[in-house]
């Protein structure tokens, strides 16, 4: 089983670590790890790293997200999704059309959102959702997180249901919006469905469900990506012959063992190659090359 990565549709009720255990048993293989937690109803694309790729999981962290959702106005929840205990309704009848697209329009670049109890925020080194089943109170201080772009592409007033199109940073939680939205509208709202279509390098349209992958048999090793390919926002470097063993071995090199061939956009973090293999990633730091990760 090469290693890279399995652009994995995931299933409604299933868990992000229950898609990565079903992985194990049918690849046969411990190390697999997701780039990024969806919650259980949600849908959509789940990058999952097999084998030697796990090592490179946190060079995801800054990928950005495109989901499409749905929610339904004058209802709210503790939960902030149709999941939860309903905790007040309201008369949606008085919004209309012009109020719906002010507020989504309002809802973009840098917006300060308090993520919701009931995530997987750690406060004080325990989950929020344990705290929240346990009915401790707590305090979760806004976080700044980045809406690129928003679009309404379903508007139902007569039922209150609303569906639309986003693009953040990472970090956003959609059922914060939807909450959000509808508190802007003055009935309140809750998230009903979600689907990831997008993470970095990742669409769903080239995703594979779950049964494709059991289906799959030998075929399964045409699923899995290349790491390198994957990491879009890491630069390119080239290694010269005589600095490969050393690069392997955990050494640095100075800047005339190595040359920058393609720019990063992710803090100097590289991708290095040598004789056209990728051996890991790396760091220029004071002009010299840094081994973080070698996964060769």
């Amino acid at each position: 089983m090469r290693d890279g990565i399995i652009n994995v549709n995931k299933p409604a009720g299933w868990t992000s670590q229950d898609v990565c255990a079903k992985l194990r048993h049918v690849l046969h293989i411990k190390k697999i790890g997701h780039t990024g937690t969806l919650d259980p109803m949600a849908t959509g694309v789940l990058p999952v790293c097999v084998g030697k790729a796990t090592r490179i999981i946190e060079y995801y962290d800054r990928d950005t997200k495109s989901y499409h959702a749905a929610m339904k106005l004058g209802t709210t929840t503790d939960t902030l999704d149709i999941t939860g205990e309903v905790l007040e309704t309201a008369d949606y009848t008085e919004v209309d059309e012009k109020a719906v697209t002010e507020a989504f329009k309002a809802y973009k670049g840098h917006v300060m959102q308090i993520p919701p109890k009931y995530s997987a925020l750690k406060i004080g080194g325990r989950r929020a959702y344990d705290l929240a089943r346990e009915g401790k109170t707590f305090e979760i201080k806004p976080r700044e997180i980045i809406i690129l772009d928003n679009s309404v592409s379903r508007l139902d007033l007569e039922n209150g249901e609303i569906e639309f199109d986003v693009t953040c940073s990472k970090g956003t939680y959609i059922r914060t919006i939807c909450d959000d939205i509808g508190r802007e509208l003055g009935c309140g709202a809750v998230m009903t469905a979600l689907t990831r279509t997008a993470s970095g390098f990742f669409r769903i349209e080239e995703s594979y469900t779950i049964d494709e992958i059991i289906e799959a048999g030998d075929l399964i090793q045409k699923m899995i990506i290349p790491a390198d390919i994957t990491l879009e926002k890491l630069g390119k470097i080239a290694l010269n012959n005589n600095r490969i063993t050393a690069f392997i071995n955990g050494n640095s090199s100075w800047s005339n063992g190595f040359r920058v061939t393609a720019p990063s956009s992710f803090d100097n973090i590289y991708r290095v190659y040598g004789n056209g293999e990728f051996l890991g990633v790396a760091a220029v730091e004071n002009g010299s090359l840094v081994p973080k990760k070698v996964i060769i």
